[in-house]
């Protein structure tokens, strides 16, 4: 054994208990992110060369987020086309809300894919220029061949590789099937449909438990990557121009696209919409969390713009697990060109027809659980065959990209509810006229008109371990050192 290796590995240790010290003080888990960076970087450094021993560790945290991958996408996906209720429902409202999602979604993957081509994004990054990409080439096929792989032929072997579009169209399959049955013998689904909400909260426990582990990943892996690159500090600048980017398509999709599609689609004010809701985008930007901010969303959709109750109490919620253009639609497609561009991956036209495929399909598939961006991303780069080390070099930086991802996501259901209400003939525009209601008389209640604790206090089904609040797309602060992240 290497005496260097060994030591590296015994101060990898000693900085991973820091880190679990400063957790057990309830620092803020973005915080104790970027803690993990920076001294990933200083281990890196400091042990050029010998952290061999350091790197598995990385790639065992790689390897738990991939198996949760696939048990995600299924309950999501069940659990959302199931929670309808009749087979009615899913061909008016539900359709209707489905496609809006998806097509803000769709337009976000096109602009997302386009700024970053136009810019270069990841040119220059030169992130690990001395690995061999010759293996990936086993993996670019013709694209009728990738799009006869989405049909499974068996689904278990997909599951146990992993293949995400596969998964989510035999997932779509059974829930519609479920919905169906129960437009007719509800009585007969009802112990599948209470058992996919049983597993949902036991996977969203699970990705909990492995989110949690994400600084010391961050540690590990950043020090593997530190010490394969040289002590230029511009190595670090491609990430801030990723984050740049990141805010800036946020913000164009959330005002310029979502605005356009509400005069068109919903022949309404776009700066009335934006001013009435503002509220929820502010709340939004501040605690990074989608399904934190559906009561305040939902209420808003109701009292100020005028979207019927069970719309409003339904798009808006559907919009936390479907579509979600920052988390699972501008996010992973940066990254996938961030990738391209920095290991000089060859890319041609049908390679992004693929990939913006993908970046729809999964987006199905989007979970209202920390860490969400990180798990669409994950998936998309997992599909078109990139380097997942990529998600985890740019962790830091996704959790401050995660302001602007998540009013996005709010914004874009918020629209998406208008818009079917437009479109359903029940868009109440005497309320959107009138002046807006003040905030605070507001009932804030959660979809099921279940009150939400007035102090902001938490439930137990609050929280997932660690105190990582349900709904964000990123790594979240501890819920008890935010004001009204609930």
């Amino acid at each position: 054994m290497n005496v260097w290796d060994a030591t590296a590995l015994a101060v990898t240790f000693g900085l991973f208990a820091g880190i679990f010290t400063l957790a057990r003080k309830r620092v803020n888990f973005s915080v104790l992110t970027f803690i993990g960076l920076f001294l990933g970087i200083a281990v890196g450094v400091v042990f050029r060369d010998h952290v061999e021993y350091v790197q598995p560790i990385g790639r065992i945290y790689v390897n738990l987020l991939l198996t949760i991958v696939a048990p995600l996408v299924i309950v999501s996906i069940l659990s959302s086309i199931t929670s309808l209720g009749s087979t009615a429902q899913l061909k008016t409202i539900g359709g209707r809300s489905v496609y809006w999602l998806l097509s803000l979604n769709l337009v976000a993957i096109f602009l997302a894919l386009g700024t970053a081509l136009l810019v270069g994004l990841g040119k220059g990054a030169h992130l690990a220029t001395d690995v061999d990409t010759r293996s990936l080439d086993s993996i670019q096929k013709p694209f009728t061949d990738v799009l006869i792989g989405f049909f499974p032929t068996n689904i278990v072997k997909d599951i146990s590789e992993n293949n995400i579009i596969p998964i989510i169209l035999v997932s779509i399959l059974v829930a519609v099937s479920c919905s169906v049955i129960a437009d007719k013998a509800p009585q007969k689904v009802a112990p599948f449909k209470a058992l996919v909400e049983a597993v949902r909260e036991i996977i969203y426990r699970a990705v909990g438990f492995v989110i949690s582990l994400t600084p010391y990943a961050v540690l590990a892996l950043t020090a593997s990557f530190t010490s394969t690159v040289s002590a230029d500090t511009s190595q670090l600048w491609p990430l801030f121009t990723l984050l740049v980017v990141a805010f800036v398509v946020c913000f164009a999709h959330t005002y310029l696209v979502n605005g356009v599609f509400l005069r068109t689609s919903a022949n309404v004010s776009p700066v009335a919409f934006f001013r009435k809701i503002l509220p929820a985008q502010v709340t939004a930007f501040s605690t990074q969390s989608s399904a934190g901010t559906l009561p305040l969303t939902t209420s808003l959709l109701r009292s100020r713009v005028g979207v019927p109750s069970e719309i409003a109490g339904f798009t808006a919620p559907l919009g936390t697990t479907i579509g979600m253009p920052g988390c699972a639609g501008i996010w992973p497609i940066l990254l996938a060109v961030y990738a391209v561009n920095a290991l000089g991956i060859p890319y041609g036209f049908s390679d992004y027809a693929v990939l913006v495929v993908l970046g729809l399909l999964v987006s199905i598939g989007t979970a209202g659980v920390p860490g969400t961006a990180t798990v669409t991303a994950t998936t998309v780069l997992a599909a078109a065959g990139l380097p997942l080390e990529v998600v985890i070099l740019t962790l830091p930086i996704s959790a401050l990209a995660d302001m602007a991802r998540t009013t996005n996501n709010v914004t874009s259901a918020a629209v998406a509810a208008t818009i079917v209400a437009r479109k359903e003939g029940r868009l109440d525009d005497a309320i959107f006229d009138a002046p807006d209601a003040d905030v605070t008389t507001l009932t804030l209640t959660s979809p099921d008109d279940e009150p939400r604790p007035a102090d902001g206090a938490q439930s137990d089904d609050d929280a997932l371990w660690g105190s990582l609040p349900v709904g964000a797309c990123a790594i979240e602060p501890s819920p008890r050192e935010r004001v009204g992240a609930r």
